[in-house]
């Protein structure tokens, strides 16, 4: 059984920020996008230990990456007891570890 997903705030306005981007780049990239997103998340949450842990961050936070298939993001989340927390959606050439902030638990 798989276990709900709680994406962080700062989260759901880095995606919303980066549809509009693509959508703004050619119509229905964003779309591609969002689906692209949907299939990451998908495999997170079926296998969520696959992700790969982030680099130079402490082990014992948890931190994993998965890519986002076709785009320079990747998903970044924690597995905890009882959901995974998305805590960013993060640009491969954005500033490392800008969300760090966000592994303390809410």
């Amino acid at each position: 059984m798989s276990k709900p997903v709680r994406t962080e705030q700062e989260a759901l306005s880095e995606l919303t920020d980066a549809y509009r981007r693509y959508q703004g780049k050619r119509s229905g990239l964003g779309d591609e996008f969002v689906a692209a997103i949907d299939v990451a998340l998908d495999q997170i949450t079926r296998l969520p230990k696959a992700g790969a842990p982030v680099p130079r961050v402490p082990r014992d936070l948890g931190v994993r990456r998965a890519p986002v298939p076709k785009f320079p993001y990747h998903v970044v989340y924690i597995e905890t007891p009882a959901e995974i927390r998305v805590l960013a959606f993060a640009h491969d050439r954005r500033r490392p570890g800008y969300w760090l902030s966000r592994t303390r638990p809410r």
